[in-house]
């Protein structure tokens, strides 16, 4: 199991760690490789991780260049992880998020040792040099196909023209050069949109899947209250649309909204707060666990009013298996799970007026939207749970592997 981060930094991390838990559960040995940090979870293979690197700290021109290098091609990834898989001779690989710390020398190590790889695509890295189809404010495709060099003609990696140049040499050398990618033998997506996006995008479509994430049902307690206000709960970011959504709630003033999460955008989001006097606001931080499921069933709907394609989020699965409808634009995945009047309503990205009519029509309604709550809760007992994932992931494994796995 492979992810450049060992702690719970995103979605893509809960996922990871959701699913080393179901396996083991099942009795098979699960093998992490990874990046050291300080905020790892334990992990017996802690010892085989690649040095910490921080990207964005600067560090004099000689610590950066190495950086930068590192970036291309890791040197130490490759022969940590063949110490690894000598010692422990695993069965197959599975990546997650991989590129920049890891990069994607690895999969030759891999492939060295004959390995089968599956990677679960949590977002638009394979086709995208800053991994979201996002830039400069709105949804970019200008990269499609292999013109990657509008990465830094657009400054599209944190706004920074050496990132941007870096993000455009690493696709041009894993991508046309090395063909890298070419030799992972499965791509799963957790979206349908992100399938046929990678397939329009020159990956043959027998080599892609489509799968949703799971979440473990049992930590979902569903509420039948009704609760009160809105809630966001996600990274803060400017691909989330949370300055739209602020706008949105300044005219429903006898609406509360709560935002929980950390993210870049905490500051311009308190700015625009205080300029605005928007008292039915609170910004609450990062909350987890229980504790952000109390918030959650306190509410009366979860709003997602992402500005970017969003593939599958884990945080509308939490929402659906806590039986709360979501508010969501019309973009990328979300209308997959989000069905119109049954599990949630969707609005057109930017339409102001659109998602302040969904909300004065159907925030006191209280039959529909305890009805939309079992309807939602009731799709992910369908489609995400424990064990209708488990029987997916193994069949991907039993297939590429040729072994009669367990």
């Amino acid at each position: 199991m492979i992810n450049k981060f060992f702690y719970k930094r995103g979605g893509s991390e809960a996922y990871m760690f959701d699913l080393i838990e179901l396996l083991k559960k099942e009795g098979h040995q699960v093998i992490e490789f990874s990046m050291q940090d300080e905020k790892n979870q334990p992990s017996k293979y802690s010892e085989y991780f690649i040095k910490n690197i921080d990207f964005s700290l600067r560090e004099g021109f000689l610590k950066d260049f190495k950086k930068a290098c590192h970036l291309l091609y890791s040197l130490e990834a490759k022969k940590k992880l063949e110490a690894l898989i000598k010692k422990e001779k695993p069965d197959i690989a599975h990546l997650h998020n991989f590129s920049f710390h890891l990069t994607p020398s690895i999969i030759a190590t891999l492939k060295k040792y004959k390995l089968p790889i599956v990677w679960t695509m949590h977002d638009y890295k394979l086709i995208c040099p800053n991994y979201r189809l996002f830039t400069q404010g709105q949804i970019c495709e200008r990269c499609k196909v292999y013109k990657y060099y509008n990465s830094f003609k657009y400054h599209c990696l944190r706004n920074n023209a050496s990132f941007s140049f870096l993000a455009m040499l690493e696709m041009y050398l894993h991508k046309i050069i090395l063909k890298s990618y070419e030799k992972i033998d499965l791509f799963v997506a957790p979206s349908k949109f992100l399938a046929e996006k990678v397939k329009g995008w020159g990956i043959k479509y027998g080599k892609v899947k489509q799968l949703y994430n799971f979440i473990d049902l049992q930590k979902f307690q569903p509420s039948t209250e009704l609760g009160d206000g809105l809630i966001y709960f996600g990274r803060l970011t400017e691909e989330k649309g949370l300055l739209f959504v602020l706008e949105a709630v300044k005219d429903l003033k006898n609406i509360n909204l709560k935002i929980v999460g950390i993210g870049p955008q905490k500051t311009e989001l308190e700015n625009f707060i205080a300029a605005n006097k928007l008292s039915n606001v609170e910004l609450l931080g990062h909350k987890g666990g229980q504790e952000l499921y109390d918030l959650i069933k306190k509410s009366r709907l979860v709003i997602m009013p992402s500005i970017w394609y969003e593939n599958n989020p884990i945080a509308v699965l939490e929402a659906f298996a806590l039986a709360k409808p979501v508010i969501g634009t019309d973009l990328g995945g979300l209308p997959e799970l989000i069905t119109e009047g049954q599990t949630g309503f969707l609005f057109r990205a930017g339409d102001l007026k659109g998602i302040q009519n969904i909300i004065k029509a159907n925030y006191n309604n209280q039959d529909l939207l305890s009805g939309m709550g079992k309807k939602a809760r009731e799709f992910t007992e369908k489609n995400c749970s424990n064990h209708v994932h488990l029987n997916e992931i193994m069949k991907i494994y039993k297939d590429l592997s040729g072994q009669n796995l367990p």
